[in-house]
Order: C-alpha cells, then sequence, then structure tokens
C-alpha cells in the first residue's frame, strides 16, 4: 500500500485546514519544497499535494513550487486544487506530476471528466469529497446534492486511474477516516481508491491495508503534529 504524506499550499506556505475551512488554518515554518525533502529523506515515494491558492483561483499559482518538488526529489506526485481545464492538466504534466486529481469541475461536469481521460491516459485521478454520503465541491463551500456513490456509478467506465476518497468531517480532525464509506466506494469503483481524511495514528494506516481495491492513503496534519512518526510510517509504506 501506497503511503501519500500531504503538503497543502497556501500562499507559498505549508499549512493545514480543518475541515477544508480558510478561516481555520495553521501554517507552518518549514516550506513545501523543504518538507517534501523530508519526505524523500525519510524514503517515501508519493507524495499528495493540494494548492489552496489554486483552489481558490482556478489557477495553476503555485506550479513553480510543484515543478522545483518534481525536478528535485523524483517523488511520484498528484496535485489537486482547482483544476478546471485541460491547459492547466498539462501544464501539470509537463513538469512531471504522476496524477491530476480533478474534482469540483469533474463533478459539475462529468463530460470534462470523460475528455480529461481520453486526452490525458492514465494521468486523471478524480477526487470525491463527501460530507453526509453527499458529494461537496468549490472548496467545500457548496453541496452538489449528487450522492458519492450514484456519481461514481455514473463515470466508472470513464477511464479515471485513481480516486481519492474524502470524508470532509473527518478532515483534519484526526478522528480516524470513515472506513465504512470509504469501503462502500472501493467497492463499487472501477480503479483503485486512496483513503483520506482523518488519519489519526498508525493504526489506520494498518486498518486501511485489510480493505479490498485501496491503493494508499494520505496522511496530512498527523505528521505536522507529531501524532505519526515519519520513520514508523514509511515502514508502512509497500513501495520501499
Amino acid at each position: 500500500m501506497k503511503i501519500f504524506p500531504a503538503i497543502d499550499i497556501k500562499d507559498k506556505k505549508c499549512v493545514r485546514l480543518v475541515k477544508g475551512d480558510f478561516d481555520n488554518k495553521t501554517e507552518y515554518e518549514i516550506s513545501p519544497v523543504e518538507q517534501a525533502g523530508k519526505y524523500k529523506d525519510h524514503g517515501f515515494k508519493n507524495l499528495h499535494i493540494v494548492d489552496l491558492d489554486g483552489a481558490l483561483t482556478g489557477e495553476t499559482v503555485n506550479l513553480d513550487i510543484i515543478q522545483d518538488i518534481v525536478g528535485k526529489f523524483d517523488l511520484k506526485v498528484e496535485i489537486g486544487g482547482g483544476i478546471r481545464n485541460f491547459e492547466s492538466i498539462q501544464k501539470y504534466t509537463d513538469v512531471g506530476v504522476e496524477k491530476v486529481i480533478l474534482g469540483s469541475a469533474a463533478i459539475k461536469d462529468k463530460n470534462f471528466l470523460k475528455e480529461a481521460c481520453k486526452k490525458f491516459p492514465n494521468k486523471i485521478a478524480l477526487g470525491l469529497d463527501a460530507k453526509d454520503g453527499l458529494l461537496s465541491v468549490s472548496g467545500w463551500k457548496e453541496n452538489s446534492n449528487q450522492l458519492t456513490l450514484s456519481y461514481l456509478k455514473e463515470v466508472n467506465d470513464y477511464g479515471v486511474s485513481r480516486l481519492i476518497f474524502t470524508d470532509i468531517n473527518r478532515d483534519g480532525m484526526k478522528q480516524s477516516p470513515n472506513f465504512e464509506e470509504t469501503s462502500k466506494v472501493a467497492d463499487t469503483s472501477n480503479c483503485p481508491v486512496i483513503i483520506s481524511g482523518g488519519v489519526s495514528s498508525i493504526n489506520d494506516v494498518k486498518k486501511a491495508k485489510s480493505l479490498k481495491n485501496i491503493e494508499g492513503i494520505i496522511v496530512g496534519k498527523a505528521i505536522y503534529d507529531g501524532d505519526i512518526k515519519l520513520a514508523e510510517l514509511v515502514k508502512e509504506d509497500a513501495q520501499k
């Protein structure tokens, strides 16, 4: 199973939000590039990056930082945050990103998702962020009124190469992921699923390994707050 340490970028800094709330954020002293280097030094192979500036603006605001991280550390990076057109996808794939995560744009326009999967085979990941079984969009500010599983069934054959499922109620709360809901998503999905939101301890990571069709797990706040030690976490990384 792949472990994805997380970096959320806002104003060129590493930050963590609670439940996606921009007014409830913690800024960290370390820069995104330094943080990525730290993960690389510990032996991680994968990295999950969210461009929060991108999520707010719909532009590839931190492309230079992403390029720096991919170029320096040879990490397999998945990037999300406000990616709404083919041009942005192209920019990220050009700098060597492994997967580009489509969220709100794919939920609002299924055809965009379908075309993106055709144009960029094996590069598109789908980010499904849910609250009480319904998908949220636009930086989690809007509810789409679409049931997660219903939407997934509609787009299941489009050729998405990875699915990232986040339970918003758990995100940044360190109360363990919603394994029950994630299992339903993984059972339905034609592509492997990454668990996101609420990882609180190494036991959550171990539990994730027992689920079917799970490719990996994203760990964020628990690393920054010291609840999970990187040396301990990297041992769980199957790619090591």
